[in-house]
């Protein structure tokens, strides 16, 4: 790769040998952490998992998280890296929140986040094709629009037009510092599956930034999102054009909030949103642990000897 290049591009070697594959978890235990000796469940062999760093020194692949390291640069491994070990930069936020890209200049290998071009790429989630078409059962509706919001970014897109729709519709808004939702996941599924639409808003608008929003918040409870994040030919890439409302296919909130409002009054036309779950499902992100253990089956196989230039570059390429 030359350095006026910003796709993540690797010079990728064959090795075409047996052997036990090393992946070393830097800052492991996560918030959201996995175990870390059942790669054979998934049909992987060979291939370890470990958290000790003692295993610096012989470990294949180093994964590291870049929330773990955006603040601190020396929080990075600091001994000289061995010449067969392949750095792996494991993000799943969008610039607003990974923050202190220049750290990773000629430091990492390959990538594993949200974008598509990722050399390991890790959705939030995705549809799936059914080989037998489904009938379907739509859950009783008696509320209009909901919203699960934690992160309030006063002057963020998603607030000011949240700010801007709730004039002409009705809005219920859950999570911090509005409406209780309760704690559990069954809690959360009969509370939002009672509204006919969800305002899946991103906090940012990057490429194939789609996350549970979608995936879990809107299609798992079975309200109709409404969009608000990368565009609708981005969207499009990942669910089918018929299964969501996308805010720029309006001119203003007021235009987006009539539409919904005629969509509450018009049965079959709303049923539509739901015509594509005869044709797929939604599957969820299959979890960390499934993810790191393809690794091992890709490295065993192949070395990556050259550097990113810039990550950055990359990651924030529309």
């Amino acid at each position: 790769m030359t350095d006026n290049m910003t796709k993540v591009e690797s010079t990728v070697f064959p090795l075409k040998q047996e052997k036990e594959i090393i992946i070393l978890i830097w800052k492991h235990p996560w918030i959201h952490s996995f175990p870390l000796d059942k790669c054979h469940e998934h049909g992987i062999l060979g291939c370890k998992l470990s958290a000790n760093s003692s295993l610096y020194s012989v470990a294949d692949v180093v994964l590291i998280r870049h929330v773990d390291i955006m603040y601190n640069k020396n929080l990075l491994p600091q001994k000289q890296r061995p010449h067969f070990q392949s750095w792996i930069w494991f993000n799943m936020e969008p610039p607003l929140i990974a923050k202190n890209l220049h750290f990773l200049d000629n430091m990492f290998n390959m990538t594993m986040t949200f974008r598509l071009d990722s050399n390991f790429f890790n959705p939030y989630g995705k549809i799936k094709t059914i080989k037998d078409p489904q009938n379907f059962t739509i859950p009783p509706k008696s509320k209009l629009v909901s919203w699960v919001v934690s992160k309030w970014y006063p002057g963020a897109p998603r607030i000011a037009y949240y700010e801007q729709l709730k004039k002409y519709i009705s809005i219920d808004v859950y999570g911090k510092k509005h409406k209780n939702l309760g704690r559990s996941k069954d809690e959360f599924y009969a509370t939002i599956s009672q509204y006919k639409f969800y305002l899946a808003f991103e906090n940012s608008v990057q490429r194939d930034y789609i996350t549970e929003k979608l995936w879990l918040n809107a299609f798992e409870s079975w309200a109709v999102p409404v969009v608000l994040g990368t565009s609708r030919k981005n969207y499009e890439q990942f669910v089918p054009g018929d299964a969501f409302i996308h805010v720029d296919d309006f001119p203003s909130p007021n235009d987006l909030a009539t539409y919904l409002l005629e969509l509450d009054k018009d049965d079959e036309k709303y049923r539509n949103y739901f015509n594509w779950r005869l044709k797929y499902r939604v599957q969820l992100n299959e979890g960390l642990q499934y993810k790191v253990c393809q690794i091992c089956s890709f490295m065993r196989d192949n070395q990556v000897y050259l550097a990113i230039p810039s990550i950055k570059k990359w990651f924030l390429e529309d």
